[in-house]
């Protein structure tokens, strides 16, 4: 059997991506969730998916490519395909940052900062 490779249409439903999604869900913690991927991925790869997170969040909040970049490290390439997926992808990005800026206004020192500019 050759390579395995996801396609466009099937990553979702193939198997081995089930059994990650699957392996991830049934973490109960930050630590379970945090030495599952360890195990999963390379330092680099980890450092790669925090930066593209950190991008996503940045260019969220309004940034520019280039201050995104600047701040981040990240090449203007990756901040580009990054902004174009946060446009044309799943929806993932904007859903979690947007549950994340939801539960910072649930925060108590949230609101009294909040409170400040009201």
């Amino acid at each position: 059997m050759g390579k395995r490779r996801f396609t466009e249409n099937g990553w979702s439903r193939d198997p081995w991506f089930r059994a990650l999604c699957e392996a991830i869900r049934s973490c109960e913690t930050y630590e379970e969730v945090a030495l599952l991927l360890r195990d999963l991925g390379s330092l680099s790869e980890l450092q790669a998916w925090s930066e593209r997170l950190e991008v996503a969040k940045q260019l969220s909040q309004g940034l520019t490519y280039r201050e995104v970049a600047k701040n981040t490290g990240a090449s203007t390439t990756t901040v580009t395909r990054i902004a174009k997926t946060m446009e044309n992808g799943t929806g993932a990005y904007k859903a979690y940052l947007q549950s994340r800026a939801q539960k910072e206004l649930q925060k108590p020192e949230s609101n009294d900062a909040l409170r400040k500019y009201l």
